[in-house]
């Protein structure tokens, strides 16, 4: 068929599987590609058929290639003397209640400790990641603990004392940011200078410092 085939508007509606007056109304408003010769609206083909593939493409968004520093705020870099994880736990969760889209205290409390009562998050390497992903938040963030002394009851995979908590919300729809930010956080970790750098952090500058390298 000839792509630059003229079309009625009612050629259109029917290709369209919509209605005369919804394809006047959308040509009329700019919406649909089209004009007018004389009185009677004409559309070429080729034109429709674009402005049909790309409504129909799969809309899907880029993930921001965002570090961690830039999923941190300093309030949210919290330097600890706590013997429990149920004390660290507790500590982050008060600092992440104003994440935009997450409702209330309780609400953050029964989806950590949901997670947590499938499996530990003890990664390893003296890491605890706890993590949520809830309806209405939209972004991603991040909260970070640095553990004076060591939580020995965290049950982490290696059953290595945690030192580092770091609490990551996100929403229902982040699986691929959250994916990339553990993937940073497991590099991180695994550089040990890095790791032992970061224990020994005084304040959220050093920290920040350490989360900028180029190294992750």
């Amino acid at each position: 068929m000839n792509k630059n085939q003229i079309m009625t508007l009612e050629e259109v509606a029917e290709y369209l599987r919509m209605s005369d007056r919804t394809v006047k109304d959308w040509v009329t408003q700019g919406k649909l590609p089209g004009g007018k010769l004389g009185t009677s609206w004409r559309f070429q083909r080729n034109e429709i058929e674009s402005w049909v593939n790309q409504k129909l493409s799969p809309r899907i968004k880029p993930v921001p290639n965002k570090g961690l520093s830039g999923l941190l705020s300093e309030d949210r870099i919290l330097f600890l003397d706590v013997k429990s994880k149920n004390e660290v736990l507790n500590k982050l969760i008060d600092v992440a209640v104003d994440v935009p889209g997450v409702h209330s205290r309780e609400e953050l409390v029964e989806a950590v400790y949901r997670r947590e009562n499938l499996m530990s998050t003890g990664i390893g390497l003296g890491v605890g990641v706890p993590h949520v992903r809830l309806n209405d938040v939209k972004d991603l963030y991040m909260s970070l603990s640095i553990i004076k002394d060591k939580i020995t009851d965290y049950e982490s995979l290696d059953n290595v004392p945690v030192k580092i908590v770091i609490f990551i919300v996100a929403g229902r729809n982040q699986h691929s940011q959250y994916i990339q930010v553990l993937a940073k956080i497991a590099k991180l970790m695994k550089n040990q200078e890095m790791h032992d750098n970061l224990i020994h952090c005084q304040n959220s500058e050093q920290v920040f410092k350490i989360l900028n390298s180029k190294e992750i």
